[in-house]
């Protein structure tokens, strides 16, 4: 009688440690990826001077910012966008849902690993899910064969490819040349991209390529406040329709807007549009939280794989993906079966709470977690920054993964 859906495994996580805090107990808080970064001042103050704004905006959102928006990603990174091709919406994670259910019947190509959300919302939207294999020495990236292959097991004529970089649950990214052959076997197939952006502007190069440049005609941008702002709960995202999208696919987005989250909050656009005011004016605070991101990547990705734990040194974000599936045989000896199995009693023994891989499209048994580094509190922009002063839970838990898989 009704639809069986899962809470989301991120926030379920976030909810169980609050509860084991509640009760006395210790928890390093790596389930749950929230950016641990207040927004620039400017952008609060903006914020709380526009909460008498009560009206309703346009389903877009307001002209004004799309066209701030625009001018920023042309200068972030040539992002060619029209203002009257961007969404605005409360978060990203509605566009993305919208957009899929914009298309009747479609294939979506999901990789492995992925954000939580993707696969649960391409099943609401009745659509047939392909998941592309990844592996650890592929860097959990896909390429034109795996695109190649997936296209063997479609069915329908309309398909669609999420691609998410920096990535979510493995912090890397692709190079321009990844992107390119990804853009070429795309282009060959007629398919439609999903490029979930929304950790480009935490590239710790500050190198972020969007796919957008190299397959314009159906490349469909995702962005928004949350990890680069520091405004999750905020709730404010950004989708980049292609220049030339088709005006039936356009029509439905907006009509499915209007019938869903209505506008962004317009206390939240006026925040925004100093958010977006300027790449040149954003970008200090872009290398203060890069600065502290980047090192404790390094720090974290040292320390465990030196314990035998293999996981890759992050590119942007703030994620980690773990690898234990080499250890299985070790793992089975004290009744781990399942990457479940295997948090479970990481949070019981250590206290730190991290996320199953089979939450990011693996089958229960493959023995990986995601480790969100983001349990430290900054210091004050100008403050020098120290690991051991500024961050440590990042050490306690680190330490204490280490010391669980070694003992």
């Amino acid at each position: 009688m009704f639809r069986k859906v899962q809470k989301s495994q991120t926030l379920a996580i976030n909810t169980q440690s609050k509860n084991l805090i509640a009760q006395g107990k210790d928890v390093i808080k790596f389930g749950f990826g929230q950016s641990p970064f207040l927004p620039p001042d400017r952008v609060m103050e903006a914020l709380k001077s526009a909460a008498h704004r009560k009206e309703y905006s346009s389903v877009q959102g307001e002209l004004a910012l799309r066209n701030r928006i625009a001018n920023f990603h042309k200068a972030h990174n040539g992002l060619s966008v029209l203002p009257e091709n961007i969404f605005l919406a409360p978060g990203s994670k509605i566009l993305l849902f919208n957009i899929l259910m914009a298309f009747e019947k479609a294939d979506v190509f999901i990789p492995m690993p992925s954000w939580v959300s993707y696969a649960p919302q391409a099943k609401l939207a009745g659509h047939h899910i392909i998941k592309l294999p990844t592996s650890f020495q592929q860097r959990w990236r896909i390429n034109s064969d795996t695109l190649k292959q997936a296209a063997k097991q479609k069915l329908h004529e309309a398909t669609i490819l999420i691609l998410n970089y920096p990535g979510n649950p493995d912090g890397l990214t692709y190079s321009e040349t990844e992107l390119k052959e990804i853009a070429v076997q795309a282009r060959a197939q007629n398919i439609y991209v999903i490029a979930d952006e929304i950790y480009g502007l935490l590239d710790f190069e500050q190198n972020h390529k969007s796919l957008a440049n190299y397959y314009p005609e159906k490349t469909i941008t995702t962005t928004g406040l949350s990890k680069w702002c520091g405004a999750g709960g905020w709730r404010f995202g950004a989708a980049f329709l292609p220049n030339e999208v088709d005006a039936n696919f356009k029509n439905a987005l907006i009509g499915i807007g209007s019938e869903t989250y209505s506008c962004a909050p317009v206390p939240v656009q006026v925040a925004a549009m100093e958010a977006y005011r300027s790449f040149e004016e954003i970008k200090p605070y872009l290398e203060w939280q890069i600065n502290m991101l980047a090192p404790i990547g390094n720090y974290c990705t040292k320390q465990l794989n030196e314990a035998g734990i293999p996981v890759h040194t992050p590119q942007g974000g703030f994620y980690l993906f773990l690898d234990f599936s080499d250890h299985a045989a070790k793992l089975h000896t004290i009744g781990i079966k399942t990457a479940n199995d295997l948090c479970q009693k990481l949070l019981e023994d250590s206290g730190v709470a991290m996320l199953p891989a089979n939450a990011f499209g693996f089958a229960e048994d493959y023995l990986a977690t995601r480790l969100a580094f983001v349990d430290f509190t900054p210091p004050q922009n100008g403050h020098p920054f120290s690991m051991v002063q500024d961050c440590p839970n990042i050490v306690t838990g680190i330490d204490k993964i280490v010391a669980w898989f070694n003992p």
